[in-house]
């Protein structure tokens, strides 16, 4: 008889992986990126446990989109008070805000939970090419 493996939080060993989303496309990328924080890439994938590894995305300034959507997908955000929808065309996020919008991209595809929350503080995304984590050894994702 075959036995499923659970692991347990302990047992998790966590990598470093680093990302170039140069000229790469947003959802892909934030599809790519929720798996490896999610930890299904991993044979001993569990999922009540935050067996993900850890995620750097540089050039964030750099990824593209398809299609029009620069003027067409908007992101919304309520103040919860009367007449306080705001939104944001993608072409304004990606010119003032690039991180913050791989961020919510990949936010959106992760876990709406506590362990999605803590699978959330492992991704780290740097506007230009250089970040301040070469001490962990980042692998490169392809």
């Amino acid at each position: 008889m075959r036995q499923t493996t659970m692991l347990k939080a302990e047992e998790v060993k966590k990598d470093w992986y680093v990302i170039d989303a140069d000229g790469q496309n947003l959802g892909r990328l934030a599809s790519k990126v929720a798996n490896v924080l999610r930890g299904k890439h991993k044979p001993s994938f569990t999922p009540n446990v935050d067996c993900g590894d850890y995620v750097i995305i540089i050039n964030a300034a750099k990824v593209v989109y398809t299609g029009d959507q620069e003027e067409k997908k908007y992101y919304y955000h309520h103040s919860m008070f009367p007449g306080g929808l705001k939104k944001k065309s993608i072409g304004l996020m990606k010119r003032e805000h690039p991180v913050e919008l791989v961020e919510k991209a990949v936010h959106g595809m992760l876990p709406h939970n506590k362990l999605g929350d803590k699978m959330r503080k492992h991704l780290y995304v740097y506007e230009g090419a250089e970040h301040p984590h070469a001490a962990q050894k980042p692998m490169e994702l392809k």
